[in-house]
Formats: structure tokens, sequence, C-alpha cells
């Protein structure tokens, strides 16, 4: 009986390395591949990391009066405390494409603004002369998305957005960018006078 036992392990050891020898020009391919592919596709995968870094608010605001609402530059996400600290969201976010379109400090919501009318800046027309002088609320290519929330800085605003492929990224002329169902779950919780960081 040992006789079949050793026959169709010797069966199996043959089909196994045949198997192997067919796959052998595969793995003989890859190896043949260019590496600047494979480091184009790593640098591609580094611009959209986002990493949701755990906020406590009050390492960024004395209170929590009427809400509180943290925009973190670096983890690029938007974090919302309601006033009575029942409610913590965070949510991911488009930032600033530049350190000069970047504006860090303190400020707070002044509008509410349901399916904005989008207008761009004038620096931004200057930039971009091609730009549509407006885009109407409602339009699926709104840059604003579907709600907006002004900041009394102006020109910033903390918004929905009309390419999903730029949440996550450096990809705004200075507001943050949601995904428009999270922009419209944060426009029910906030209010005019909300308290808004940017870091």
């Amino acid at each position: 009986m040992s006789k079949p036992i050793q026959s169709r392990r010797a069966l199996l050891s043959t089909g196994l390395m045949a198997l192997g020898g067919l796959a052998m020009p595969s793995i003989l391919r890859a190896q043949a591949l260019p590496d600047y592919e494979e480091e184009s596709s790593v640098a591609t995968a580094r611009r959209n990391v986002m990493g949701f870094r755990n906020h406590d608010w009050r390492d960024h605001f004395s209170n929590l009066r009427r809400g509180a609402i943290l925009c973190d530059t670096h983890s690029r996400a938007v974090h919302f405390w309601s006033e009575d600290e029942s409610t913590y969201l965070a949510y991911p976010t488009s930032v600033p494409m530049t350190e000069e379109f970047t504006r860090r400090g303190m400020t707070e919501v002044t509008l509410k603004r349901y399916q904005p009318t989008w207008i761009p800046t004038p620096n931004m027309r200057e930039r971009d002369p091609s730009l549509p002088a407006r885009v109407d609320g409602g339009d699926p290519k709104n840059p604003m998305g579907t709600r907006a929330m002004n900041l009394s800085w102006q020109y910033y605003r903390v918004h929905g957005i009309d390419d999903p492929a730029k949440v996550g990224r450096r990809a705004s002329n200075g507001c943050f960018g949601l995904m428009n169902a999270h922009v419209e779950d944060l426009y029910e919780l906030v209010e005019v006078g909300t308290q808004v960081r940017v870091i």
C-alpha cells in the first residue's frame, strides 16, 4: 500500500512543479516592469492620504457655546462638537491647495446657504479667466455642492463639493469641501454663530 501513496506524492509534486513553471514567465514579466511605474502609483496614493486624528475640543476651544467646528488641514478632516456634547462628528475634507490660500485661526459661521450659487472670487478669475461667471445652486457642476456655511473671513466657506475625488486632497482655493451627504448632515447641526477654528 505504500507504493500507491508514493506514486500519488510523486504525481502531486510533479504537478506542482509544472504549475510553478507555467507561472515563471509571469514572475519574470512582473520583475521586468520599470521602477518609475511603481513609484508614481505610490506618490499618487500619498497625495490622498487622510489620517483622522482624534481631537478633544478643549484643546481648541474654551467652550462649546453654539457648537464648534475644527478644520484640520493636516489630517484633512472637519470635526464638529454640539453644544451639549451629545454629538461629535468627523468628516474627510478637501483643504487649500497652498499655504498662500490657507488662513488659520478663529472665525465663526455667519450665514448658512441651501443650494448656494457659486461665484468665483476676483483672484480665482485672475488665475483662471476660463472659469464661468457663476454656477447656480442645484447645478451638479457647482463647486460648492448642495450646502454652504460662510465664515466671517471673506470668501472662506465650509461647503459641499462637485467632484468627490477632491475630498482628502489639497484641492481648494481656501475653503473646506465635504462630500454633499456629509455637508448636508453638518448643515442641519450648525447654527449661525457656531465657532470655527482652522489649524
